[in-house]
């Protein structure tokens, strides 16, 4: 039994047709990257639209996210703390620690975020980040949608490569594991920003840790290496001790010094405490997942491209 094609083509044509069909031709896998190119351009618009709610989390808004920071299982910190965009605008902290006397008539040591019109602006440098490298994205998805060329599967590539480096920059600042912010002995606070200023024998570190606001205290003395001990007090805290004084609290940093505005310094005490930031967590988890996505578009388009490992 034989097989006719009708209407009848020329036997160069009929061969062509024959391979594409058995995708012995590249004709099949063509149409297909042209097919891919274009549902990338539906996925970067569902992109920009989850870019945009990531940014709309980030932005200032006229109520801003009032945390509450509270020591665990000891009253050595509470208070609130306001968050706008990327900037605190409000906060009063009370301390109860050995090494920071309250002032007298008062049963805990206060630092307060001025108010004052020209007190210096307390902006935490991961948010910055974040909402810089959020921007970026949107700005390369609008030049891949508007002004490149979206048939072209390298340039494509190369633009998923890039917003897939800026999501999961940003995704890694709000989790704490990023170069953006520095050391607390690194980045010592104006102390102009708390009135009254902040003593010179308390670091104040506020920083984010898995989408929450991480405040951290340390009060500070001068490191004499003369006075030092094998067992990483001073003779003086071992003589407090021996008379009947309370005990330095241990904590990790209790063997180390560092350099703090230009001193070496020992941290007598130190408090940690995290506040959860609904905003932030929803735009972590919402960066989880357009990283994900974008994952998926690079590996398809490698794919059919013929790179993938």
């Amino acid at each position: 039994m034989s097989t006719a094609v009708w209407p009848p083509i020329s036997s160069e044509q009929l061969l062509k047709e024959e391979a594409a069909s058995q995708g012995c031709a590249p004709l099949p896998l063509a149409r297909e990257l042209e097919w891919l190119l274009a549902q990338l351009q539906e996925s970067l618009h569902a992109l920009k639209a989850g870019l945009e709610e990531c940014a709309a989390l980030l932005a200032p808004n006229e109520n801003g996210s009032t945390l509450v920071l509270t020591s665990v299982r000891s009253e050595s910190l509470k208070g609130l703390v306001t968050r706008i965009g990327t900037r605190i605008v409000k906060g009063n902290i009370k301390l109860r620690l050995s090494s920071l006397p309250p002032p007298r008539g008062s049963n805990s040591y206060e630092l307060t975020i001025s108010s004052a019109p020209q007190a210096p602006i307390l902006v935490i440098e991961q948010l910055t980040s974040v909402r810089n490298l959020i921007n970026d994205c949107l700005d390369v998805v609008d030049v891949t949608t508007w002004t490149g060329d979206a048939k072209n599967a390298n340039f494509i590539a190369g633009q998923l490569q890039l917003l897939y480096d800026n999501i999961q920059e940003a995704r890694q600042a709000l989790r704490g594991y990023s170069d953006v912010q520095r050391p607390w002995w690194e980045n010592p606070i104006d102390e102009q920003i708390f009135d009254p200023p902040l003593p010179p024998n308390v670091s104040f570190h506020l920083s984010i840790f898995d989408a929450a606001l991480l405040l951290e205290i340390r009060t500070l003395e001068i490191h004499n290496a003369a006075e030092e001990s094998h067992s990483g007090f001073s003779i003086r805290d071992r003589l407090a001790v021996a008379l009947g004084g309370v005990r330095p609290p241990v904590h990790d940093e209790a063997d180390r010094t560092f350099k703090y505005r230009g001193q070496e310094v020992r941290v007598k005490e130190k408090i940690r405490v995290e506040s959860q930031d609904p905003a932030l967590i929803s735009a972590m988890a919402k960066l989880n997942a357009l990283e994900h996505n974008v994952a998926l578009s690079r590996k398809a388009l490698n794919i059919v491209m013929g790179k993938d490992e």
